[in-house]
């Protein structure tokens, strides 16, 4: 995966570009298997299509999302241009084609191939495209296999007394920073590890097993078996929960087994609990991307509400999108322009499960920064985890608040992530357990090595 890696919240795009990316390293197979290639011809394809992709995949997003007018959608034929320009005008046929076989169009798709077989196109493309035609029935991304609360009934895992739980978010790209992160969590020697969801770009079975499951097995199980859980963020589902529902079945043996998309837990001396929501379910909405309020289904709710009520001990919340916000929008503005700050059906759910008793803190990812807020909403402790391995620019201004929201949470002094080379830094959290106190440690990584950015007890 380039280094330029980028993400859009779109299924179809991110679709997009999880097939180039599958086609590159189906070309370059073929390269390397031809008697002439040369070691920088087999790399060619892996190191230009994705980036010719994300550039593709960005024109369409802007142009979901109203946030660029649009343009002519015309490309010359492959036959026409230099080596050089055929990847572009083949990724753009592959744009073309995804769509027309997302929605159906049979035209559309009788006419694409009939152009690309007047093309030069590698075989390769086609292939991988109509293979991906599996993930839609009927103009439609197929159904997610979501797991009910009465096929989990009450069962919780349990985890020992006084645990290292390692926390990432957003960390499934497979690039360099990803590995660096993990090697550094290993170094950790946690008990378990928790992923707090997207595996990149639409989480299809080659990329959680290619950018999940294999680095874990190489680097944090090399020694000896660790659990290891993952929750649904919207890009796991944007294949339509394919790749993410087949690995949680797989990633670790009775009893420590994930049931479904959400879980609990539990310490063996009940001391406290790790509650993981399901909020990746709702979130999928290329039209309505920037203003999509995400939920969790009633009957996981009750079945949330269920496992506080029944536990003596603490309780700790575990999702992939936030509650609250100061740095990215939640939901649609208003008449005036203005934006809530929190989503308000998170917080009813969040209301609804502390009803009778409170909770320690509440660890979320989706953005791909360190957020550790001072209480809001209720929250004494929320916290964003989300800067597990995805690239962000510093021109992004990541920590600089929109000016659009009513009120805004505020970040504890001195806790923002520092920069390298243009970019913000990654990293993690660990969650260190002893009797009824938890030490939480949030840690950015460069050149290999951790740093700590802040430390609390709670």
């Amino acid at each position: 995966m380039p280094d330029s890696f980028k993400t859009f919240s779109d299924p179809l795009v991110s679709l997009y570009q999880s097939a180039v990316a599958e086609v590159a390293k189906r070309i370059d197979k073929g390269a390397a298997a031809a008697p002439q290639s040369r070691a920088g011809v087999r790399r060619s394809m892996v190191s230009t299509l994705p980036d010719i992709a994300a550039g593709i995949a960005e024109r369409e997003y802007n142009r979901a999302t109203g946030s660029a007018a649009p343009t002519s959608s015309a490309v010359p034929s492959a036959r026409e241009l230099s080596k050089a320009g055929i990847a572009q005008v083949c990724a753009e046929w592959g744009w073309r084609y995804m769509k027309a076989l997302a929605f159906d169009d049979a035209n559309a798709i009788h006419q694409l191939e009939n152009e690309f077989k007047a093309g030069t196109c590698d075989p390769a493309w086609f292939s991988t495209l109509v293979e991906y035609r599996r993930f839609f029935a009927n103009g439609k991304r197929k159904p997610i296999p979501y797991v009910r609360a009465a096929r989990v009934g009450p069962k919780t895992i349990e985890i020992k007394a006084n645990s290292r739980v390692a926390l990432m978010g957003d960390w499934g790209t497979g690039a360099p920073p990803a590995i660096e992160v993990l090697q550094c969590i290993a170094d950790e020697h946690p008990d378990l590890l928790v992923h707090l969801g997207d595996i990149y770009y639409s989480g299809t079975a080659e990329e959680c097993q290619s950018n999940f499951i294999d680095p874990i097995s190489a680097i944090l199980r090399k020694d000896k078996p660790l659990p290891v859980y993952t929750l649904s963020g919207n890009h796991d589902m944007y294949c339509g929960g394919v790749g993410f529902y087949d690995i949680i079945t797989k990633l670790n043996p009775a009893p420590f087994m994930q049931p479904a998309s959400f879980f609990c837990l539990r310490s063996a001396d009940e001391k406290w609990q790790l509650l993981a929501m399901d909020t990746g379910l709702h979130d999928d909405n290329p039209a309505t991307v920037t203003g999509a309020l995400t939920y969790l289904e009633e009957d996981e709710l009750a079945w949330h509400c269920d496992r506080i009520k029944e536990f003596s001990g603490r309780t700790i919340l575990l999702s992939h999108h936030q509650l609250f916000s100061a740095f990215s929008s939640i939901g649609a503005a208003d008449s005036q322009g203005k934006r809530l700050a929190v989503n308000p059906l998170l917080l009813k759910a969040f209301q609804q499960m502390t009803a009778t008793k409170g909770v320690a803190a509440w660890f979320w990812g989706h953005e791909h920064t360190l957020s550790i807020y001072q209480p809001f909403a209720g929250l004494k402790r929320g916290r964003c985890v989300g800067h597990g391995a995805v690239p962000v620019s510093v021109i992004d201004e990541i920590y600089k608040p929109l000016a659009e929201l009513e009120s805004a949470p505020l970040l504890v002094d001195q806790t923002r992530l520092s920069s390298r080379g243009g970019a913000y830094t990654h990293g993690y959290a660990v969650l260190s357990f002893e009797d009824d106190k938890c030490r939480a440690e949030y840690y950015q990584t460069a050149d290999g090595a951790r740093q700590l950015v802040y430390r609390e007890a709670f």
